[in-house]
């Protein structure tokens, strides 16, 4: 399991739309192997934006309604909000770099 905030319908909310600042949220799937290759790129940008960002994951299959909210049709999607609003969407593997510098544009 990933050290990223683990997103559900319940804090979605209170974690993403009304954070005060930038939150990368990964949609992702158990049984999705792209999905997987992420999880370490994505545990290092916990540590990589302490306190500057949120790193949160929320699983498709356990959370359909708010992923078709967001327009998620293939994971994995990653999507950056700022002020409750999705200023970024990336499709697929990225690589720790492309993510880091989507994340410091939104900062």
């Amino acid at each position: 399991m990933s050290d990223a905030i683990q997103l559900t319908g319940d804090n979605f909310e209170s974690e993403v739309l009304k954070s005060d600042i930038p939150v990368l949220v990964d949609f992702w799937a158990p049984w999705c192997g792209p999905c997987k290759m992420l999880i370490p790129t994505i545990d290092a940008l916990v540590t990589e934006f302490a306190g500057r960002a949120k790193i949160a994951k929320m699983n498709v299959d356990d959370n359909g309604d708010l992923a078709g909210q967001f327009g998620i049709r293939s994971i994995p999607t990653l999507m950056i909000f700022k002020g409750g609003e999705a200023v970024s969407t990336m499709v697929g593997v990225k690589s720790q770099q492309e993510l880091t510098d989507e994340i410091e544009k939104a900062l």
